[in-house]
């Protein structure tokens, strides 16, 4: 379900459930990966792909969550603190995280890859769009939260209003992808960049404290109105 690997300084923490739609099981199986990254010691940055060629994370698991009891994926009255959670987990992870969104993210997928700290687009293929407003359900607080702290006024209310679907192109012209590349070049771009930050991570104390100050005290992510806050505070 969820994969990880090391190359070097960097973990490489690859999603194989095909849409990696999000479920308890899902949650927890990528939560244990990054426990692991924790473990370690040493410079290190944290990389997350897909190994779908179409989709990196396709939203809720919504068949489970509307079926009939428990299933497949796991205890459902547990799953919107867990995810949360791992949210909160992500955004503030002690290394330097950065992803490779190589197709579609919806959702909570695109809510995950705003928990990085960097993100690189396929060009030519895939969509980030928070497209809850499109299934009849209210966005909640703390993913509003998220939203606003990574982007710019205009591609927040695009995003959250108007369901935008985000090219990879489009998504770095509004500042919240830093880059794009072709399918075959995307994930050693990543990588690369991934090379470059990890030595930042070797301090996992100070960089922590440095993603949760540098916007300021009033409006910090630990902030009460703050994405990690809201976060952390469950659905």
């Amino acid at each position: 379900m969820i994969n990880l690997e090391r190359d070097g300084t960097v973990f490489i923490l690859t999603m194989e459930a095909g849409e990696n739609r999000w479920n308890t099981n899902f949650v927890r199986a990528f939560d244990g990966r990054l426990d692991e990254v924790l473990a370690a010691d040493g410079p290190a940055a944290l990389v997350t792909a897909s190994s779908d060629p179409k989709f990196f994370s396709n939203g809720l698991d919504l068949d489970w969550r509307r079926g009939e009891g428990d299933g497949e994926g796991g205890d459902k009255s547990v799953f919107g603190d867990e995810f949360f959670a791992l949210m909160a987990k992500l955004i503030t992870f002690p290394v330097p995280t950065l992803c490779a969104v190589n197709g579609h993210g919806f959702g909570a997928g695109f809510m995950m890859a705003l928990c990085h700290d960097m993100r690189f687009m396929r060009e030519d293929r895939g969509y980030l769009c928070a497209n809850e407003i499109q299934l009849g359900m209210a966005i909640p607080d703390a993913e509003l939260a998220l939203f606003r702290h990574k982007m710019s006024g205009s591609a927040f209310f695009d995003t959250v209003q108007l369901a935008r679907r985000w090219t990879g192109p489009d998504a770095k012209a509004a500042g919240f992808v830093q880059d794009v590349a072709d399918a075959d070049s995307l994930l050693g771009m990543v990588m690369d960049k991934a090379r470059q930050l990890a030595p930042l991570g070797a301090n996992r104390e100070i960089f922590a404290q440095s993603k949760e100050r540098i916007f300021g005290e009033t409006p910090s992510i630990n902030d009460k109105n703050g994405a990690a806050y809201l976060l952390r505070q469950g659905h």
